[in-house]
């Protein structure tokens, strides 16, 4: 079951975490969330998933930043959110996907207790002018059956910043595990 607007507003508090939240932003079965003003690029063009990758940081100004195709652009939320008993899940605007923008690659899924910035993995189709804090992607809430556990994994919970890939931990738990 997906929440409704009116329904993730009655949750506030209450199992679900926006901050900051405005009515603006709220859709009858989602919410919107804004892009913040800063953004990660990979600096080498071979990535490798057991070792961290050197990223730079780029603000994205008043005036806008066009982004390039064949670019993997490591954006995030504005809002900080948190979710206690639902899945949360996030997915582009149709008017951000009317002009070619892809607002993430696989990470979508969000998992039930998660509480942190969304990172979006941002590219484009063909170049495309973005601008800081527009409404880029929007966040809904299914609710969960079964018992579950919360969300707890070292890697992504209770972010503060965008968050490259950290897949190389998985690698040194591995080593660990052998």
């Amino acid at each position: 079951m997906i929440l409704s607007g009116r329904e993730i507003k009655n949750r506030l508090g209450k199992g679900i975490v926006i901050e900051p939240f405005s009515d603006l932003q709220l859709n009858p079965n989602s919410y919107n969330l804004k892009l913040h003003n800063e953004m990660l690029v990979y600096k080498n063009r071979e990535l490798d998933m057991a070792r961290p990758n050197d990223t730079m940081k780029i603000d994205i100004p008043e005036t806008g930043l066009v982004l390039k195709p064949g670019v993997l652009y490591l954006g995030r939320t504005l809002e900080f959110t948190e979710t206690d008993d639902l899945v949360p899940m996030l997915e582009g605007r149709s008017s951000v996907g009317r002009l070619g923008l892809y607002i993430h690659v696989t990470a979508g899924f969000g998992d039930v207790g998660f509480k942190g910035f969304w990172t979006l993995e941002i590219h484009c189709v063909q170049p495309v002018k973005i601008y800081p804090f527009v409404e880029i992607c929007q966040i809904y809430y299914h609710s969960i059956e079964g018992e579950y556990e919360r969300y707890s994994s070292g890697k992504y919970q209770d972010n503060v910043d965008i968050q490259p890939s950290l897949m190389y931990k998985d690698f040194e738990v591995c080593a660990r595990g052998k």
